[in-house]
Order: C-alpha cells, then sequence, then structure tokens
C-alpha cells in the first residue's frame, strides 16, 4: 500500500471511530437520530477541521471531498442504532470510550503528519496532531453537557502526544514512513489503552474544605 492510500484510509477510519462514539454517545443521552447525526459529524470531523483552519487549508478536508461526511453521518447512525444492543451501561460506555481511543490513535498522526506536510515546524506538528485527536471529543462532550475527557486526569492527550512525537522522531531517524506511522498509532492506542484498562491516570489537585 502506498503512503497516500494509508494515509487517506486512516484519514476515513479516524472519521469513522469518532462519529461511531458520537453516535453511541447521543443515544446514551436519548437524543434522536438527527441529533446523533450532529453529534458524530463533530466528533468526526472536529479535530481535523480545525487542523485545516490553523494551517491554512481552505476549504477544509471534508468541503473538498464529501466522502468524509458520509463516513461521519454512517459512523454515528451505526453507533446509534447499535447502542441498543448494548444495553449494559458498562457495555455501552465500553464501545464509546474505546472507538474514542482509536480515533485519537489516528488522528493524532494524521494531524501531525498534516503539519510537517504544510511545512510547519516539528514543535507546531505536535501541537496540530494533538489538538486533531482531541477537539472533535472535546466538543462532542461539551454539546452533550459532559466533561471532556481531554479535561479530566485520564491519559488522553499524553497519548497523543506521545504517538505524535514517535511519528516526528521515527521520520527524524529515518524511518519508513508506513511503519513510523502504523508504530505511532499503536502507541498512542496502547497508552490509551492502558490508561483505560488499568485506570492509568495523572494526579488531579484536590482541594480540601
Amino acid at each position: 500500500m502506498s503512503v497516500a492510500a494509508l494515509f487517506t484510509l486512516l484519514d476515513y477510519l479516524g472519521v469513522g471511530l469518532f462519529a461511531f462514539s458520537g453516535g453511541m454517545l447521543a443515544a446514551r443521552k436519548s437524543l434522536d437520530p438527527f441529533g446523533a447525526a450532529i453529534l458524530g459529524a463533530v466528533a468526526g470531523m472536529g479535530g481535523g477541521t480545525l487542523r485545516d483552519v490553523l494551517l491554512g487549508r481552505l476549504p477544509v478536508y471534508w468541503i473538498e471531498d464529501p466522502q468524509f461526511l458520509a463516513m461521519a453521518l454512517g459512523g454515528a447512525l451505526l453507533g446509534y442504532f447499535l447502542s441498543p444492543w448494548a444495553q449494559a451501561v458498562a457495555t455501552r460506555r465500553a464501545f464509546l470510550i474505546w472507538a474514542d481511543a482509536a480515533g485519537l490513535a489516528v488522528f493524532c498522526v494524521l494531524g501531525t503528519q498534516a503539519g510537517l506536510g504544510a511545512g510547519a515546524h516539528w514543535s507546531i506538528a505536535l501541537l496540530t496532531g494533538v489538538m486533531s485527536a482531541a477537539f472533535g471529543g472535546l466538543i462532542r462532550d461539551i454539546i452533550v453537557n459532559d466533561v471532556p475527557l481531554v479535561l479530566r486526569e485520564d491519559i488522553y492527550a499524553l497519548a497523543a502526544l506521545a504517538g505524535a512525537g514517535v511519528y516526528v522522531g521515527g521520520l527524524a531517524l529515518g524511518g519508513p514512513q508506513e511503519w513510523v506511522t502504523l508504530g505511532a498509532a499503536a502507541l498512542a492506542l496502547g497508552l490509551r489503552g492502558c490508561a483505560i484498562i488499568f485506570k492509568w491516570s495523572l494526579p488531579a489537585m484536590k482541594i480540601g474544605d
């Protein structure tokens, strides 16, 4: 598979996974299918939209290629209508969190690659990677009045930063782009997955009465 084809595949996958998480969350919040479509589209395309705006890549990617919009809407409705089969609250939450984790792993690499491709300094590319990975989920959670995952003590943005850092470092060391891409995404997913399974978290400020 060519590098371009790999990034296109990952882009579709990331949009679909984040949109799926939005659809699942919409069902948990008892929204209607239209609300699920909106929430999924925001979750699936929000990070990439911010990335393109900051890098001056206009019109943004999903306007140039409406197939991304179709993927976001399809993923959102799939998550929404599959939600009744995950009857237990814990099961439904697990679907949502793991879809979000996979989307984060994909988008932290795509955002970093976009930053480097636009000629940005590597530090800015790290920032675009983290924002691409976190912004869609941030807006998704704010819309339904949840505390966003990225603002909690969970290992979330840190996992995205680690994936972005490995991508930048791997390329700087001359690694094959395909393997660097997959390795960076796998690391981000692994860190986020360990945080989910083993309850890893950063220390939160606790102020007494």
